[in-house]
């Protein structure tokens, strides 16, 4: 190996506070979820205070309402969130173990999950208040990567979901038993991928700034432009860093040391994967029906 980063000194805790035996850590990685969360309700009511950006000129609900929006969202993600990962990931582990389906501070959270949860929130939120659904979605859409980058960030932070062995200048030498074990053969210290920068650099950064041109050209007039520019531009970004982010502990086998959940001879699709193609689809569909719709 030519060169590598080594791993930054920065502890997943930002401070602790013991008192007696009680003890509480703020960790980076919930600030992350808090600061998205936060800034996402600031897009979504900044965004309803301009109705020039929307379809007659009229902002699909008022600004305030964005408050009670933040309350279903977070819930949708927890809930979501939570759920997705034990579904999609490990169900035997938590069917024997149910008592541990709450234990969300001991880590385990889907991207998937947590959308599907948005989207069932939103859809509650919007028939308790009279929201048009589309463009809620589209707000939403909007603010989204600012949560993904900064979560991806934290996730970095964490040394955690990181990616396959690399010899690129860029690699990163993780902590960690499991991150330093490396092929037979390996020369030099283990550095891998830093796939959690990639994600935040494709799903947050490249992302969050094509929204803001589909915003700037008038694309909240097309209920679902946005929507659909979200979907597929997070569905291929993730199905892309998956080739090179190492596959859940869960998935990996001494017959399937790729961690492949559908497989192709050498090659297959990860979970990641399969969950992240079906957003492609129907992203690609959202944005040829408000196309079409605009004709």
């Amino acid at each position: 190996m030519l060169a590598a980063i080594p791993f930054p000194d920065i502890s997943p805790e930002i401070f602790t506070i013991e008192i007696g035996n009680f003890q509480f850590a703020l960790r980076w990685y919930a600030l992350a979820y808090i600061a998205g969360l936060l800034i996402g309700w600031w897009i979504v009511a900044a965004l309803m205070r301009r109705p020039a950006l929307w379809p007659g000129e009229r902002a699909p609900m008022a600004p305030a309402k964005a408050e009670f929006l933040l309350t279903w969202v977070i819930i949708g993600v927890i809930l979501g969130g939570r759920l997705g990962f034990v579904l999609f990931y490990e169900p035997a582990f938590y069917l024997a173990n149910p008592g541990q389906i709450l234990q969300i501070w001991q880590g385990g959270m889907s991207f998937h999950g947590g959308l599907l949860g948005v989207l069932v929130a939103g859809v509650l939120f919007c028939r308790r208040h009279g929201v048009p659904v589309l463009p809620l979605a589209d707000a939403v859409a909007v603010a989204a990567p600012v949560g993904l980058l900064l979560g991806r960030v934290a996730n970095f932070i964490n040394a955690e979901l990181w990616g396959r062995p690399t010899q690129m200048p860029w690699g990163v030498i993780f902590p960690g038993p499991g991150a330093q074990t490396c092929p037979p053969g390996w020369e030099g210290a283990c550095a891998r991928h830093p796939t959690q920068l990639y994600e935040a650099g494709l799903e947050g950064l490249v992302l969050g700034l094509v929204l803001l041109v589909v915003v700037r050209r008038g694309g909240l007039t097309l209920p679902g432009l946005a929507t659909g520019v979200f979907l597929v531009g997070y569905g291929a970004a993730r199905a892309f860093v998956e080739i090179y982010r190492v596959a859940d502990v869960q998935f990996i086998t001494p017959d399937n040391p790729m961690g492949h959940v559908i497989r192709i001879g050498e090659a297959g699709l990860s979970m990641g994967q399969i969950l992240s193609l079906p957003m492609v689809v129907a992203g690609a569909v959202l944005i040829l029906v408000a196309r079409r719709r605009a004709a």
